[in-house]
């Protein structure tokens, strides 16, 4: 049985790291068409100043929030509740890398700390904090949790933890649809694989934002974290070419496109997805190494 439409006017929706990069261009196309938005973001001063600059399209708050901490994560979920009395759109977006990349024997356990800790045990702290809540509320709703081709369908080898952590969120968003439909609730996830050019997002220098008990020890990987006009220049670099940049407003509104078709997987340029995903099914089945992603194609 198909589930009722997710209606996005009038929706309360929170956005985990919704105050820069993907997570703003969400939150700017759900006040577009109408919803009320809770952005949940670790970084307070972007979090005050994406509230004042998006505040013009529609409602909108912000709640500092540590997604890997559940008391941070259900204080958030408290006051959305209590405030305006449910959640029909929640929005695992966000995410880190484990900063700098490197040899899978050159990353520390803090690394690997540090970056489950937000992308993956963030995604089950949230999903534990507010979906029984929402499903007690009786109202269609959506989980959509936001992964990554580097990962999600194949890993690029030099982003061993971070590939590693969104493999993690793709399968547990797969796993908590499955659970949503055999319950018989309102409620479905999707996965969210962002496309379309490289991402100005903060990403490749998360580190700003590390926590000092999660710290590296050693000596580290050798590698640093990047600003976007770095990456941007070393992709250029790599390819010969300039990298194709992706609109993020666009792109939010996109999800929203999904979202309202309440699409398990929300993505684009799947042809070439599936091209990928049957070599490496090819290559499993002869028991050989399968195929990566390529940073540089």
């Amino acid at each position: 049985m198909s589930p009722d439409p997710v209606r996005i006017e009038g929706a309360v929706a929170v956005v985990t790291g919704g105050a820069s990069g993907i997570g703003k261009g969400i939150t700017r196309a759900l006040l577009r068409r109408g919803a009320r938005v809770v952005i949940a973001d670790i970084e307070e001063p972007v979090l005050e100043q994406a509230v004042g600059e998006l505040s013009p399209l529609g409602p909108v708050e912000g709640v500092r929030t540590d997604v890997s901490d559940e008391d941070s994560v259900t204080a958030l979920a408290d006051h959305v509740f209590s405030t305006h009395g449910r959640c029909n759109l929640l929005f695992c977006n966000a995410g880190v890398t484990s900063g700098g990349g490197g040899k899978p024997w050159q990353q520390e356990p803090n690394d690997w700390r540090w970056c489950f800790g937000v992308n993956v045990f963030g995604v089950a702290i949230c999903t534990w904090a507010f979906v029984p809540r929402m499903i007690a509320g009786g109202e269609p709703g959506q989980v959509v949790v936001t992964s990554s081709g580097d990962g999600g369908f194949a890993p690029v080898p030099t982003a061993s933890v971070y590939a590693s952590s969104k493999a993690a969120a793709s399968c547990f968003t797969e796993a908590l649809n499955a659970n949503l439909i055999s319950e018989g609730t309102d409620l479905r996830a999707s996965v969210f694989y962002p496309s379309g050019g490289m991402m100005d997002t903060g990403l490749f220098n998360a580190q700003r934002n590390r926590p000092e008990h999660l710290q590296r020890v050693g000596e580290g990987t050798g590698r640093k974290s990047l600003t976007f006009d770095e990456l941007k220049a070393l992709v250029a670099e790599m390819r010969g070419t300039e990298p194709e940049v992706a609109d993020l407003d666009e792109l939010g509104e996109f999800v929203l496109d999904g979202v309202a078709e309440r699409r398990y997987i929300i993505a684009r340029d799947l042809d070439d997805t599936e091209e990928l995903l049957h070599a490496r099914a090819e290559a499993i089945g002869r028991a050989e190494m399968p195929r990566g992603h390529d940073l540089a194609t």
